[in-house]
């Protein structure tokens, strides 16, 4: 009988729960927190857009600042043609606009492409188009212009 009393309080003791201890629960508790925020602060490095052309490639940069600096040039002087032009101008600005779009849509893609040099490449020569295409509406609204003057004489 004592035996089994005895056999009895042994089984009572292995069948009882340890109770866990209020540091194991916060450790958890505290690398949940940790890694939730890492990726947190992960998605949010990946979601910002701040590379840019010249961590990929500092040549290309240097082209793409040039270019932007002449496409800013042309782009106020053909401004100054629109009042004279508008519908001309409004023509040339919706080409630009969709050229502009393309670019936009190119520096968003570009941290996340697997390709970084060949998208800043198109970059540079979206830039390159926009440039070549002011050239060409200016050079337009001159010869307008020209023959607009030549014909009122």
């Amino acid at each position: 009988m004592e035996l089994e009393l005895d056999n009895k309080t042994a089984l009572e003791i292995k069948n009882k729960k340890k109770p866990v201890k209020l540091y194991l629960w916060m450790s958890a508790a505290a690398a949940i927190v940790v890694v939730f925020a890492i990726g947190w602060l992960y998605v949010g490095k990946m979601q910002s857009n701040g590379l840019e052309i010249a961590d990929v490639n500092a040549a290309y940069a240097k082209k793409e600042v040039h270019f932007a600096g002449l496409i800013v040039e042309k782009r106020d002087s053909l401004a100054i043609f629109a009042s004279a032009n508008p519908e001309l101008y409004k023509k040339f600005t919706a080409d630009l606009t969709k050229l502009d779009e393309e670019y936009e849509r190119l520096r968003l893609e570009l941290p996340t492409s697997l390709n970084q040099t060949f998208v800043v490449k198109a970059m540079v020569k979206n830039r390159e188009i926009q440039l070549q295409l002011l050239k060409q509406q200016l050079l337009i609204i001159n010869q307008v212009d020209d023959y607009k003057r030549v014909n009122q004489i």
